[in-house]
């Protein structure tokens, strides 16, 4: 029996599944049954069966007018429904409109089983066909698992058709529209614009320099598919935004046409040896200006810079927009999943301390009950877990831990390369004496998304973890750089204070626990670290002022508590914390 089934669940798998069939069939049947039957078959044998081989897919099985067919990648799936919808545009031309055989097209991706006979059976099954029966006809239906897969690998414009509830399907399933084979400009979109939406314009190249436009268009198209990375973001291809070049358009004119909430415009300008770059956020239905930054650096190399340029400014936005879209989700008379997942990411993004975390994780929970699928709240649940483990908030760590890796290893069952949970199962590892692991798992988060700049800054935790704090700093430079205003830069700066404290230089250790709290004073470990290493250094009275400031943020916090949530049995490591557990007794925080 166990052979049994262990066989059985050797033949489950994930794949891109394609369900497709040809829309009023019956009615061209019935009208001419012959004919009909004869040009679909004619349609197979040069036109679908060809294209499904050179895309890599396998025909499951076909009903009539409809086919199942099973792809190892969403990109591969969607190019070959792109290719068959572009081609009976060209076969269905001159064609009277009765007449014309038209598919329907959904693809989503999912746990499926497969049978000894090939045949593929589950729920993911069922949703593909689901979304097959409400795409319009010439379009492709896809489910948000299957979108967010190819959003930052094809040039596509999108509707989203929000949350669908599809027939004998329990959850609802959020779902996008891809009509081919039509100008952009006629693409139909919902009447209310996507949360996350925006459309990068064409930055203005203003000192006019024809040998400067290459750069001025490259940090444009590369900002377009970092942006596209922000979880549950909508991002306009890039042609459709280069088809506005140079052309003055009004803004709130422009979001509706196009379903956006927000624009994002710049310039690029070069003097000498330098090169300023100024972009701004607009809120396209209020014409508003919502955040500007300008960046002055010096040429040296173009690339190095557009790459810099870019990461910075993607960074950047990705908290604006989160800010701003939770602000709007607050007003919300009956918020959905992501309206509560954007007000929980913005309360994290408040500070790492018990009420913020809470408050978080009440939203993730709420979100999650009404889209138990939706990744992004799993990734928020799995954050807020992690932080109130990693930070000393509970009595109840390796739990807390072992719950956000469960949650990290169901997203990553569903999207395997979702960068943030890549890191985020980084940090549990690192967290719980897994540090070489949580390096990798770290490194393969910026091979997927090379602006995750809290990856770096977690590896140079990892270091102090092991024993190498000298290697600390380094990392923390490359966090910085990448991102100097991320929500999370009074972690770095922590980080970095540890390292000094470990390397013995506890008056720089002092000025970098100062530098967190004047960043994010929501913090209570920096207070408590701030209280050790001053009270080591023989000033009691502040040691205990700092220690009085950590307690009013986190009142349950105890050197017990501290002391059973080692993260490594580093030898180094270990003795350094003896060192704080002394500065925090004499400091005045409470034993337990």
């Amino acid at each position: 029996m166990a052979a049994l089934i262990g066989r059985h669940q050797m033949q489950r798998k994930i794949v891109a599944i394609l369900a497709a069939d040809v829309v009023g069939y019956s009615r061209l049947a019935g009208a001419d049954e012959d004919r009909t039957l004869a040009r679909l078959r004619a349609l197979r044998s040069d036109l679908i069966d060809p294209t499904i081989a050179v895309h890599k897919g396998r025909v499951v099985k076909r009903t009539g007018d409809a086919a199942l067919v099973e792809f190892s990648s969403v990109v591969d799936a969607v190019r070959c429904a792109i290719e068959i919808q572009n081609s009976m545009v060209d076969r269905n031309a001159g064609v009277p409109s009765d007449r014309r055989i038209e598919f329907r097209i959904g693809i989503h991706l999912g746990d499926v089983v497969e049978e000894s006979d090939g045949d593929l059976m589950g729920d993911s099954v069922n949703i593909a066909a689901r979304l097959e029966g409400i795409a319009r006809p010439g379009a492709i239906c896809l489910s948000e698992d299957a979108y967010r897969q190819v959003k930052t690998r094809l040039d596509l414009v999108v509707g989203d058709l929000g949350e669908q509830s599809l027939k004998n399907i329990a959850e609802p399933v959020r779902a996008y529209s891809l009509e081919v084979g039509k100008p952009v400009q006629t693409e139909v979109r919902s009447a209310t614009p996507a949360r996350l939406s925006i459309v990068v314009l064409p930055f203005a190249n203003l000192g006019g320099d024809p040998e400067q436009e290459y750069f001025v268009d490259g940090v444009t198209e590369s900002l377009t598919t970092d942006l596209s990375r922000i979880g549950g973001s909508i991002v306009i291809g890039r042609h459709t935004a280069f088809s506005f070049k140079g052309k003055s358009v009004d803004l709130r004119q422009l979001g509706r046409e196009l379903g956006v909430r927000y624009v994002l415009e710049g310039s690029v300008q070069r003097g000498g040896s330098r090169l300023r770059v100024n972009v701004q956020l607009i809120d396209a239905e209020t014409g508003n200006h919502l955040w500007a930054e300008r960046f002055d650096k010096p040429v040296a190399d173009l690339f190095d810079m557009q790459d810099e340029i870019v990461s910075r400014l993607a960074n950047t936005l990705n908290a604006q927009l989160i800010a701003a879209d939770a602000r709007r989700a607050e007003l919300a008379p009956n918020p959905g999943s992501m309206d509560l997942y954007l007000q929980g990411m913005a309360c994290a993004n408040r500070g790492a301390n018990p009420e913020y975390m809470a408050h978080a994780r009440s939203y993730y929970e709420r979100a999650l009950a009404l889209d138990p699928n939706n990744v992004e709240v799993l990734v928020g649940l799995a954050l807020s877990d992690a932080s109130i483990a990693a930070w000393f908030m509970t009595d109840d760590r390796a739990s807390r831990l072992a719950m956000a890796e469960a949650a990290l290893t169901r997203v990553l069952s569903l999207v395997p390369d979702h960068a943030m949970g890549h890191y985020l199962l980084g940090t549990v590892q690192i967290s719980s004496n897994r540090a070489a692991q949580g390096i990798a798992e770290c490194e393969l988060a910026l091979s997927l998304d090379r602006n995750l700049a809290a990856a770096h800054g977690y590896i140079g935790l990892a270091k102090y973890f092991t024993g190498h704090s000298e290697q600390t700093e380094a990392y923390i430079r490359n966090a910085l750089r990448l991102s100097p205003r991320d929500t999370n830069v009074y972690l770095w700066t922590f980080f970095a204070g540890l390292a000094k404290f470990a390397l013995g230089s506890d008056e720089e250790a002092v000025a970098r626990f100062s530098e967190t709290i004047g960043i994010n004073r929501n913090y209570p470990l920096a207070h408590f670290h701030l209280a050790a290493t001053l009270a080591l250094l023989g000033r009691p009275g502040d040691a205990q002022a700092a220690a009085r400031a950590g307690v009013a943020l986190d009142p349950t916090f105890t050197i017990r508590r501290y002391r059973a949530g080692v993260s490594s049995d580093n030898p180094t490591y270990l003795a350094l914390r003896e060192r704080v557990y002394d500065g925090m007794r004499r400091a005045g925080l409470p034993e337990g």
